[in-house]
């Protein structure tokens, strides 16, 4: 299914307008990366990793870094907020099996939040591609070991 992304709307381009927790945390991120791009660490091989993001109405996963290429699918649908470290702020209304693909050259990447802004539980799916242009982030004991 192709990308729509419905309802996209940018609410601030502007990072002034965050809270003093929203920044500080961002800052936290760019001090110490977090290569958690899901909340649950589904499988891992030479290739792939593969996660998972469960979010009920009005939770948040927080600030990680993208620098692997990758693949997202909404499995459920809803409606979303994130936080981008260049400052922008946007909502978008995710469509169930709506899918992204996104891919980042040598030092390129992505920091960004996920809060679910909606009235049910929102579901992703993230692929990520090991051989990428940047080498992977080196994942915690404990995700690999949950996983």
């Amino acid at each position: 299914m192709a990308l729509t992304m419905m309802d996209k709307q940018a609410l601030t381009t502007n990072r002034s307008a965050w809270s003093p927790e929203l920044t500080a945390e961002l800052e936290r991120e760019r001090n110490n990366p977090n290569p958690c791009v899901g909340s649950h660490l589904l499988s891992e091989n030479e290739r792939t990793r593969v996660w998972m993001i469960r979010l009920q109405p009005g939770e948040r996963f927080g600030f990680h870094r993208h620098v692997l290429d990758y693949f997202w699918t909404s499995v459920s649908g809803g409606r979303a907020r994130q936080h981008v470290h260049d400052g922008t702020t946007v909502e978008y209304t995710y469509q169930p099996g709506e899918t992204r693909h996104e891919s980042y050259g040598p030092g390129e990447s992505k920091v960004h939040d996920l809060e679910n802004i909606g009235d049910k539980e929102m579901v992703f799916m993230t692929v990520e591609f090991l051989s990428s242009a940047n080498k992977p982030l080196p994942l915690p004991e404990s995700v690999r070991k949950a996983a």
